[in-house]
């Protein structure tokens, strides 16, 4: 997840968040951490309960789910269990960017 949101955060055109869905007292240093360790600079980071909000419909299965919106239209959907958010996957969600950027 790392190298997604380091590109994201180094992307021109384009304002990223990442929200932690976890209900552990500990993600938000967790996820101090990880923005320290990864040296992110302007994505935003959030936390909030493990389902996230209902209007985003986050996909119960899904262990990362990347959604790529602009105007408050989504644009490409990405979900993936587990083992299968890998570099190929990162790099088709790169690959739908240019839906979003100005």
């Amino acid at each position: 997840m790392a190298s997604l949101v380091k590109k994201l955060d180094s992307a021109k055109g384009v304002n990223s968040f990442v929200v932690f869905l976890s209900d552990d007292e500990n993600i938000k240093d967790a996820a101090l951490k990880f923005a320290q360790k990864n040296g992110i600079k302007k994505t935003v980071l959030a936390i909030d309960n493990p389902a996230g909000p209902q209007a985003y419909k986050i996909s119960k299965d899904a262990e990362v789910t990347v959604l790529l919106y602009t105007g408050g239209v989504v644009k490409a959907n990405h979900a993936y269990r587990k083992n299968d958010f890998n570099p190929k996957a990162v790099e088709a969600i790169v690959k739908d960017l240019p839906t979003i950027q100005k």
